[in-house]
C-alpha cells in the first residue's frame, strides 16, 4: 500500500510519535511524504520515505497529482486547524482529492490510529 504522510509545522511532532509508534505497521509499505515531515519521520525511524516539495513549495499539490493518478492509497494528515496555512487552497485540493477517489484520510492523530490498527490487522490486503 502507498500511505501519504503530511503534518502542518505545529503538528509534526505528533506525526513523528504516530509514526515510531506504528513504525512496524508502516514498515511494510511505501512511504510518501512532504518535504519537511518525510526528513523528520526519516530521521526518527530510519524508514524509507519518498519525499515530495515541502507542502508551501507544492509537496501537497504533488501528493495530490500522485492520488489523482491512483498512486496513494490512504493519507494520513496531522492538521493544525488552529493555524492559518499559507498554502491553504493547496490543502483544500488535496483534501477533496481524497474524497473526489475515496481514499482513505486521516487528519488527526485520533483518525490516524484506527486506521493504522486495521492496516496492522489486515483489514485492506487484498
Amino acid at each position: 500500500m502507498n500511505i501519504a504522510l503530511i503534518a502542518h509545522d505545529k503538528k509534526k511532532d505528533d506525526l513523528v510519535e504516530l509514526v515510531v509508534e506504528y513504525k512496524d505497521t508502516l514498515a511494510k509499505h511505501n512511504l510518501f511524504a512532504t518535504g519537511t515531515t518525510g526528513g523528520r519521520v526519516v530521521d526518527a525511524t530510519g524508514l524509507d520515505v519518498h519525499r515530495f516539495k515541502s507542502g508551501p513549495l507544492g509537496g501537497d499539490q504533488q501528493i495530490g497529482a500522485f492520488i489523482s493518478d491512483q498512486k496513494i492509497d490512504c493519507v494520513i494528515f496531522v492538521r493544525d486547524p488552529l493555524t492559518a496555512q499559507p498554502h491553504e487552497p493547496d490543502v483544500s485540493a488535496l483534501l477533496r482529492l481524497c474524497d473526489v477517489y475515496e481514499i482513505p484520510l486521516a487528519t488527526n492523530v485520533g483518525t490516524a490510529e484506527p486506521l493504522l490498527r486495521a492496516l496492522a490487522a489486515g483489514v485492506f490486503d487484498d
